[in-house]
């Protein structure tokens, strides 16, 4: 159990890591829509706080990793290493990231919170 305490760190740790993570995502869609390059820094930025913001969100609600959410959190983490080995496809993964992204967390909790392995 979390004590009400640990979980306003965590939750301002969150808020914090949220907003570095979407710094990255303009640094990353500045560089790939601007000029057609990647920006490794925000790719490395989305990166490091995706995992960050995931080991909370897993230590929060272990069983995450099985539901849709979950999985598709560790299938973003994929992509963005994606975009890291192979630079030539980074535009249509930002896009496919983006787009998805934005379904994914605004569909209905009882979507993303379904179980769908084990």
């Amino acid at each position: 159990m979390i004590r009400k305490s640990e979980y306003r760190w965590t939750r301002w740790l969150g808020i914090a890591l949220r907003s570095l993570h979407l710094a990255g995502v303009v640094l990353a869609g500045v560089a790939i829509l601007g000029n057609g390059t990647l920006s490794v820094a925000g790719v490395v930025l989305m990166l490091l706080t995706g995992f960050a913001l995931y080991g909370i969100e897993l230590w929060h609600h272990p069983d995450l990793w099985r539901e849709v959410a979950g999985v598709f959190i560790a299938a973003k983490l994929i992509v963005l290493l994606a975009m890291l080995v192979v630079p030539d496809i980074a535009g249509p993964l930002f896009w496919l990231l983006l787009i998805s992204s934005s379904v994914v967390s605004h569909a209905p909790r009882v979507f993303r919170h379904r179980r769908i392995l084990g």
